[in-house]
């Protein structure tokens, strides 16, 4: 997040009084991020299906200038709240701040849109507990792909073939959302691109620390919610411009 932002607003991080406990006593030890902008479409949704197996929910709200917020408060979530946007690199360098401050030793992101399955974050989780990784990365093309639009396969193989030369990381996903960390890997983490570029920007920082990863199948929703709120193919020039800039001035 930038130096000079305000810091996020944590009055609601107790969530809202009398909320239901909720969740899977697997994951006492993790926490589920999920940076939130103007969501509040989708929002109480996400979270009805999160809290059903995940006790600790903690939505960054970036700045939203919708229900966002309160929505996320009364299904059961922590909140806090960026004053203004930050983008969601900033909003996730928050979330993974907060987790690790509450003490977590597990660490889930989860987009906001709906595009993701409850049950392959678990699934991820799971790995992180047999201690094969530290870092467990969602692969939409290791279950073949074949329900990813065709403009943005051919995207997505283009931004594969990049990571693969910047980091030499032998991934088959370069800009897929759900991941997780252990609490060692997110202690590793300290996101700059307070944008989409974040993504690349991750792969890049787990390269370089060497931490263990493994990648696992998972599935994407494409909704026409999802896709309007997505990255466009003309934004990965952008998105390419800013990794970019990152790594010249890490």
């Amino acid at each position: 997040m930038d130096a000079q932002a305000s810091p996020p607003d944590t009055a609601g991080a107790r969530g809202p009084a009398g909320a239901a406990a909720a969740g899977d006593e697997r994951f006492d030890d993790a926490w589920i991020i999920v940076p939130a902008f103007n969501e509040a479409g989708l929002i109480a949704h996400v979270l009805g299906e999160l809290r059903a197996t995940f006790p600790h929910v903690a939505v960054i709200d970036d700045g939203s200038a919708d229900a966002t917020a309160d929505l996320a408060r009364a299904a059961g979530a922590v909140v806090l709240r960026h004053p203004v946007n930050l983008g969601q690199g900033a909003a996730l360098q928050t979330g993974l701040d907060f987790a690790l401050r509450r003490g977590a030793a597990r660490i889930g992101p989860f987009d906001a849109d709906g595009q993701h399955r409850v049950d392959d974050l678990a699934e991820l989780l799971a790995a992180l507990e047999e201690g094969v990784c530290d870092v467990a990365l969602g692969s939409r093309f290791l279950s073949g792909g074949d329900d990813v639009p065709r403009p943005r396969r051919l995207l997505l193989r283009a931004a594969v073939a990049f990571t693969r030369a910047m980091t030499s990381l032998r991934i088959t996903d370069a800009h897929n959302g759900l991941r997780a960390f252990t609490r060692r890997a997110a202690s590793a983490v300290h996101i700059h691109s307070n944008r989409m570029a974040h993504a690349s920007e991750l792969l890049d920082q787990i390269a370089r620390s060497k931490l263990p990863y493994r990648e696992l199948p998972v599935s994407v929703r494409y909704t026409d919610y999802s896709m309007a709120k997505g990255q466009r193919s003309l934004d990965a020039f952008r998105v390419l411009t800013d990794y970019l800039v990152s790594r010249v001035f890490d």
